[in-house]
């Protein structure tokens, strides 16, 4: 897999090059957001692994532009912790953010669960399966719908009592499981596995994250409900 790393503190940079080399990956290093955008323009990359203090354009602007001009999943790598950052990156189009310093392991494990979701995404808008499809060749539903929410599934788009409502990638993918059954809990472990085809356990922050993010975006928070120890469920309107 190729990757484009937009970092630009070279010590940094040689280091996280040399490590994904040995693990296979063919790393193509950016050292400011405009560099990074260029090389986007023309070339093509499994993952950007995007640094928020660039010299020349803030990360998150860089993010949003990235968005604008291609499906490729990004991850954030940065310093920066809060959770205001992480829903403010996520909302913009990451794909996942990870904070520094982090494990190695860790950064694998997301590099892979990013670019295994988009390698099924793919798959799925050509085979026409998808989330819920069940047994190959049976029937499914392509528009989910649980009281004010609609998801259409080979659409990706989500409407809130009739009005749209733009989502990540991960967001929809969340939401379209929750969908499949609502009013049913979901366990975080089956959602971890489910939307971001990993086991690893310190996914469960980002699914946090994530269902900040989307709770903000449907603007009806109570429709993402938490069921303390176990997991979440779509809510159901009371009857």
């Amino acid at each position: 897999m190729r990757l484009l790393l937009v970092e630009d503190d070279n010590h940094v940079a040689a280091a996280l090059i040399a490590v994904l080399g040995r693990h296979g990956f063919e790393v193509r290093h950016a050292r400011s957001g405009e560099e990074a955008l260029a090389a986007l323009r023309t070339d093509t990359f499994g993952v950007v692994l995007l640094d928020l203090g660039l010299p020349d354009v803030d990360g998150f602007e860089v993010c949003g532009r990235i968005r604008r001009l291609s499906g490729t999943p990004v991850i954030m790598v940065t310093a920066r912790a809060d959770v205001r950052s992480r829903i403010h990156g996520l909302n913009l189009g990451a794909d996942d953010y990870v904070v520094k310093p982090y494990d190695m392991g860790e950064l694998l494990a997301r590099i892979h669960a990013v670019s295994r979701r988009t390698a099924t995404d793919g798959t799925e808008a050509e085979s026409g399966a998808g989330a819920g499809s069940g047994e190959a060749g049976a029937p499914r539903e392509t528009v989910l719908r649980a009281g004010p929410v609609t998801v259409d599934l080979p659409g990706r788009q989500v409407t809130v009592a009739g009005e749209p409502v733009a989502l990540t990638r991960k967001e929809f993918d969340l939401l379209a499981l929750l969908a499949q059954r609502p009013g049913v809990v979901y366990r975080r472990e089956q959602i971890i596995s489910d939307v971001w085809q990993t086991s690893w356990e310190g996914t469960g922050r980002t699914l946090e994250v994530h269902i900040a993010s989307l709770r903000a975006k449907l603007r009806r928070p109570e429709l993402v409900e938490t069921v303390r120890g176990v997991g979440y469920r779509l809510a159901l309107p009371a009857a």
